[in-house]
């Protein structure tokens, strides 16, 4: 079926928020085109998908994201005045102090040392308990961790409060209702406590460690040549901490997929890097995070010989993409070893989206996220464990899905040797 950007369309809001991540697939294989057409909040939108698209998505003379984004996405995940609002000169400015914290070799083992520690710390108390919730405790190191790194004062009672709040922000940042309101009200506490902190480091009242991303963030100047206003620099640095904070996420479905591979289990907890590197990269292909991602067309286009009218919606399917069996050998099957014989392409693996970091909108924590699953994958194989009954399935309707247990460990014994190479 092809559709003309003319042909009247129902509003399909409702039907993406109720379906989730099945949405833009289940829509793809209906349409005989190389493009779906839908509308969304009443506007003419096209989905896309595939390395080519993806080049085509990120290429600002066809697509800008700084009118895109919701203001429901923006109270929640991102912040207003975020980085991912911008295009351009103040976009590659801002963008550039993000590479610089968040890709240097320094920077990521730095990071992953930090957290590694408050793991390897954390786990020893796992066998006085009863049970453990993996989703719980890792987003309590990895804020623990990251905050430690970043230079943001954050003890340890007060690592689980602030690891909800950035948990929050992530969990509702794509749904109406308590969830949506609970990130709100997240958000505001956590720019609150960071535009504060930013104050009293301007006013010599708090210590910024020096070369720190808190001292960075302070210090930074915009393409306009001024600082950032305490608002931006706390979203700022929110947008620094919080996506390695949702690491746990992927820290979760590690425990689902070595549950449901024992084969896996077993290598991965033989601490050979390239595996864990492979592992890492199956985790972010194989389970859902984000469904899409959205811009605007900044005029007239045409893809694949359809036309594509200015100011229409543009997505990038990301989870269609990663499990499309055009580019993928058996895309539903959980299989790390295909990245060891075929490391992914730039534009092919799109978890967190594709395209260049420095000059467009990838995720600067890829890096990040890739390195942290990297240390703590091995550690977690090589964890002892029981995993009670409980509900292990993850819906693909709930955006961001995630498993809907939390995954409960019992009996947890820690080997002899906690850490693992890093």
């Amino acid at each position: 079926m092809t559709q003309s950007p003319r042909t009247p369309l129902v509003d399909s809001s409702l039907a993406a928020l109720v379906k989730g991540y099945t949405w833009l697939p289940d829509r793809r294989r209906r349409t005989a085109g190389p493009l779906v057409r839908a509308r969304l909040t009443g506007r003419h939108a096209v989905a896309l998908w595939g390395p080519e698209a993806v080049r085509f998505f990120y290429d600002e003379r066809h697509v800008e994201r700084a009118t895109a984004l919701p203001g429901p996405v923006l109270s929640t995940l991102f912040g207003h005045g975020a980085v991912h609002t911008l295009d351009g000169p103040a976009h590659r400015v801002r963008k550039e102090m993000f590479l610089s914290l968040l890709t240097g070799p320094k920077a990521v083992a730095d990071l992953v040392e930090h957290v590694a520690d408050a793991w390897d710390a954390a786990v020893r108390s796992w066998p006085g308990r009863r049970s453990v919730v993996l989703f719980d405790e890792a987003s309590r190191v990895l804020a623990l961790g990251v905050c430690r790194w970043a230079g943001i004062p954050l003890d340890e009672p007060a690592a689980a409060d602030t690891a909800r709040d950035m948990v929050a922000m992530v969990d509702g940042f794509a749904t109406p209702g308590p969830r949506h309101w609970r990130a709100r009200r997240a958000r505001d506490r956590s720019e609150a406590w960071l535009a504060d902190l930013v104050r009293d480091v301007r006013e010599g009242a708090a210590t910024a460690p020096a070369g720190s991303p808190l001292d960075a963030v302070v210090r930074h100047r915009d393409s306009d040549g001024l600082p950032l206003d305490p608002h931006t620099a706390a979203v700022t640095l929110l947008n620094i901490v919080r996506p390695t904070v949702a690491v746990c996420w992927f820290v979760t479905y590690a425990g689902h997929a070595l549950r449901l591979r024992p084969d896996v289990r077993e290598r991965l907890a033989e601490d050979d890097p390239e595996y864990a590197v492979a592992f890492a990269h199956e985790l972010r292909r194989f389970y859902p995070f984000a469904p899409f991602v959205g811009g605007v067309a900044v005029t007239d286009l045409e893809w694949r010989g359809e036309p594509i009218p200015a100011g229409a919606m543009v997505l990038l399917d990301l989870y269609g993409q990663n499990h499309d069996p055009d580019l993928w050998d058996l895309p539903y099957t959980f299989e790390p070893q295909r990245f060891l014989e075929r490391p992914p392409g730039r534009d092919d693996l799109v978890p967190q989206g594709g395209a260049d970091r420095a000059t467009g909108h990838r995720c600067p924590g890829e890096d990040v996220t890739v390195a942290l699953l990297r240390a703590l994958g091995p550690r977690l194989a090589r964890l002892t464990y029981e995993v009670p009954a409980q509900d292990l399935r993850i819906p693909l309707t709930r955006v961001p899905a995630r498993v809907r247990s939390g995954f409960v460990m019992e009996s947890v014994r820690v080997p002899t040797r906690v850490g693992a190479s890093r």
